[in-house]
């Protein structure tokens, strides 16, 4: 069988718990629910369909990657937007987090294992509240609503995070955690 997948890294509790306020938010004000399909998480490789068959070679592909890695600090900083369908809590800059994507996107594709294409788009980390549902006449309004608001948090990278979609949303099948 044939699902879809994708790679990143999943936010802790509290920081999911934040970020469901206000995806619940967005859907009682905007009848937004798509963001509320997944767990609050940085993608590092989007969404690709893979054979069931070769979920067990991708964690042991992300295993090896991950135990070559260190915990690293990841610095959220209030909100901001891809117009004209998308708000998401902002992640500051990171250079550790820049360099894990990109290696962790060359080494999968180099080994032809998997379906992942070269990503064509600039790797932007960010954490979602509303994406593709929101509709573009009630983006202004969210939107200005979401600027005024401040948050501020950060947590420890510690491991890598396969995400599988049950056909209703995504679950978290498998964590590697990083050397140290």
């Amino acid at each position: 069988m044939t699902n879809m997948y994708f790679i990143a890294l999943a936010a802790p509790d509290e920081i999911n718990d934040d970020a469901l306020k206000w995806k619940q938010f967005m859907k009682d004000r905007f009848e937004c629910t798509v963001a509320l399909r997944s767990p609050a998480h940085i993608t590092l490789i989007p969404p690709f369909w893979m054979e069931d068959s070769l979920e067990n070679s991708l964690q042991n592909a992300i295993k090896e990657f991950s135990v070559q890695q260190t915990s690293f600090e990841i610095s959220l900083m209030d909100f901001d937007v891809f117009k004209p369908r998308v708000i998401y809590i902002n992640v500051l800059p990171n250079e550790t987090l820049q360099k894990i994507q990109t290696q962790l996107q060359v080494f999968l594709t180099q080994s032809k294992l998997f379906p992942i294409k070269e990503e064509e788009r600039k790797f932007h980390p960010h954490i979602t509240i509303a994406t593709r549902d929101l509709h573009k006449k009630a983006f202004r309004e969210a939107w200005e609503i979401f600027e005024q608001k401040k948050y501020k948090a950060s947590w420890s990278a510690n491991g890598i995070s396969i995400l599988k979609h049950n056909q209703k949303k995504w679950d978290v099948v498998f964590t590697s955690l990083f050397a140290s």
